[in-house]
């Protein structure tokens, strides 16, 4: 399993019952997460010191409950990008802490090729790998469904001091851009995906990750540029197993670009426990 150890203002410090008690930055979270089966105590007198904790309804959905005060938005560092956090419906906070080791990965892979490199992020949230592509020296077409999220990438990319690097902003539904960009002709020598398992696009467009990732692997390898350098696919679905996405993989990118594929874990090493938390897995490609 892979993990980012140098996210000094990110930490998570417990986990147990149900719940993780994390650190982002001065503001002491506890969320709840279905992976946490354990009950052996809790191991940190942080637990009675949290800020905030997320609570689950039993009709879906939950709510955040305020112990003590937590800014509206708030924000943290990491090697050298600037992150604005806030709490979030559906427990989260705009972040994905253990995303931080594949942004790292893609920065290594960028900066060896020496020129600039075009990266396609889809799906593509608050922008963590953006702004990670950005620094390294790459140009980014950034995508995502919700304008909100764009508009929170846009404000990550400022905070981290990126904003006069060359990107483009775009709120589309990712499958009907793709298919677009293929009639452009336009390639990309890198492609960041990160689909959710279920959500809707700016026309209402649904989306379902197992019905739909086949095409839309299928389509996006046709994007790659000849001189590719790396795709990468994460998944968080319990449903789909890493083979079948490392098969895919293989099936639509490496069977036309040749390179090698690796399917891992990645995941969140817990401060108090001799356990490394799962948090998703990543496909990626490479060139040889």
């Amino acid at each position: 399993m892979r993990t980012f150890d140098d996210f000094k203002d990110y930490e998570l410090i417990d986990a147990d019952n149900g719940e993780r008690l994390e650190r982002w930055g001065d503001i002491i979270l506890i969320r709840p997460d279905p992976q946490v089966i354990w009950c052996e105590g809790r191991k940190s007198p942080l637990w009675n010191k949290a800020n905030a904790i997320y609570h689950r309804s039993q009709s879906g959905g939950g709510y955040w409950e305020r112990l003590s005060r937590v800014p509206e938005v708030w924000s943290i560092g990491c090697q050298g990008l600037t992150f604005r956090l806030k709490p979030m419906g559906f427990k989260h906070t705009g972040l994905f802490p253990e995303q931080a080791v594949n942004w790292q990965l893609a920065s290594e892979l960028i900066a060896k090729e020496n020129r600039e490199i075009s990266v396609l992020n889809m799906f593509a949230y608050t922008g963590g790998a953006t702004v990670a592509c950005l620094r390294a020296g790459a140009r980014v077409t950034h995508v995502d469904a919700s304008k909100g999220m764009v508009q929170w990438a846009k404000e990550n990319a400022v905070a981290s001091g990126l904003a006069e690097r060359p990107v483009r902003w775009l709120v589309d539904d990712c499958l009907k851009f793709v298919k677009r960009e293929i009639r452009r002709g336009n390639k990309y020598d890198a492609i960041i995906m990160d689909p959710p398992s279920y959500g809707r696009g700016p026309n209402g467009e649904v989306w379902k990750l197992e019905q739909q990732l086949g095409e839309l692997l299928e389509e996006t390898g046709k994007l790659l540029s000849d001189n590719a350098v790396f795709f990468f696919l994460n998944s968080y679905t319990g449903g789909l197993s890493p083979t079948i996405l490392n098969y895919m993989v293989r099936k639509n990118i490496a069977a036309n670009k040749g390179g090698e594929v690796f399917t891992d874990e990645i995941g969140l090493k817990v401060t108090n426990r001799d356990i490394i938390l799962p948090c998703g897995n990543t496909t990626i490609w490479k060139k040889g």
